[in-house]
Order: structure tokens, then sequence, then C-alpha cells
């Protein structure tokens, strides 16, 4: 599933996508759910646009542990390898408040040699209120320096990036 489809339209000088409704995506996907906390918001009970980031970033952490099936937490702490933002982009569709429920899905869009690039739907209901596309660079993090995805996890991707068309 691309970010961008027939559905996409120029505007603000750049391709911007229309929302698609939780039926379009397909339907053997990883996704979770969870509840828009008072932390995650405004002063308004909007879920605050940095939130939903860091919460996307927790959504690929247990992307990883429950359906790659590689610890998130032992590529960090034992491997010593990490995977930085190199870019994020972001539509907001409609607001999400506090007491929501958002199933966040990922999809994985491109494998690179040391880049993935995700994209994460975030659905209430059948309405899309959010899609993140992350781009994450796999890096050493004794070096910082970008590093080749190590095979397990790039086969692991993989299989999930074909399995979800």
């Amino acid at each position: 599933m691309q970010p961008f489809d027939e559905n996409s339209t120029k505007r603000e000088g750049r391709l911007r996508p229309f929302p698609l409704g939780a039926g379009k995506l397909p339907s053997n996907v990883y996704s979770v759910t969870k509840i828009a906390r008072y932390a995650d918001c405004d002063l308004a009970g909007v879920v605050y646009a940095p939130r939903f980031i860091e919460v996307v970033h927790g959504v690929i952490e247990d992307f990883f542990n429950s359906e790659l099936r590689i610890n998130y937490h032992e590529i960090v702490g034992v491997r010593h390898m990490g995977f930085s933002f190199a870019s994020v982009d972001t539509d907001f569709f409609a607001p999400a408040r506090m007491g929501d429920l958002i199933v966040y899905t990922p999809l994985v869009s491109y494998i690179g040699r040391t880049s993935i690039v995700f994209v994460v739907h975030c659905h209430r209901g059948a309405e899309e209120v959010m899609r993140c596309r992350l781009v994450m660079v796999t890096i050493s993090l004794s070096t910082l320096a970008a590093i080749s995805i190590p095979g397990d996890i790039r086969e692991a991707l993989t299989y999930y990036q074909a399995n979800s068309r």
C-alpha cells in the first residue's frame, strides 16, 4: 500500500493523500489498538502531534516484537543497533480526542540497504485520522553511522511486506 494513490491530490505545493477507510487496508496485516490518554492531549483534549509520533514509534517496537518475532529491546540493548528517524511525514485528517480508541496499522513500503520506510495508518473506527510515513535508518549505536539491515530483520520485513498486499 503506497502512501499516495489515485485518491491523492496536490495541495499546499505537495502531493497529499486523502484518508483511506479502514476497510481499504489489507486484512492480514498487524494492527494494535491504543487509547488516546490524557497525557497524549493538549488543553483542548486533542491528541498533540508530537505525542502521536511517539506512540507510532512505540507501535513499530510492538510490531517488531509481536509480528516479526524479533525482540526490539534486544536489538538495542544486546545488538547495539537502532532505528533512527531520517524523515517523518505526517498527514492529519481529523482530530483524535482523549478517550478515542485508535487502531495503528504499520505497512512496510520500502526496504533499502540501510533504511526502511513504514507507512502507519491510524483509524478511529472506519475513519483514518492520521497517516505517518517514517523513514528509519539502521544505525550502529557505537558509531551512530548507518549500517546494513541485518539479514534476520530484512528477511522478516520482506516476508511481512510480501504478505500484506
